[in-house]
């Protein structure tokens, strides 16, 4: 048995959703599909940068400044 959809408001800027409108008709999916599909793969990237971090949390830290230093010293700048 599958879970039942829940139902939300969402506002739009007009031109969103125009465009969403447009593909709707262009692609033969719904806004619904549209958006719910946008909305997952905004989820699976930040799942992906969560674990990119968890796996480089013990790096040492090295600020901006340290960086350019260290790029020049190198002759990569």
């Amino acid at each position: 048995m599958t879970t039942p959809a829940k139902r939300s408001t969402i506002y739009f800027d007009p031109a969103l959703h125009k465009a969403l409108k447009l593909k709707s008709v262009e692609t033969s999916r719904s806004i619904t599909d549209l958006v719910n599909e946008a909305v997952r793969e905004s989820l699976f990237e930040d799942a992906e940068d969560i674990i990119a971090f968890e796996k480089r949390k013990n790096e040492p830290l090295i600020s901006y400044d340290q960086m350019v230093k260290k790029l020049k010293k190198n002759g990569s700048i």
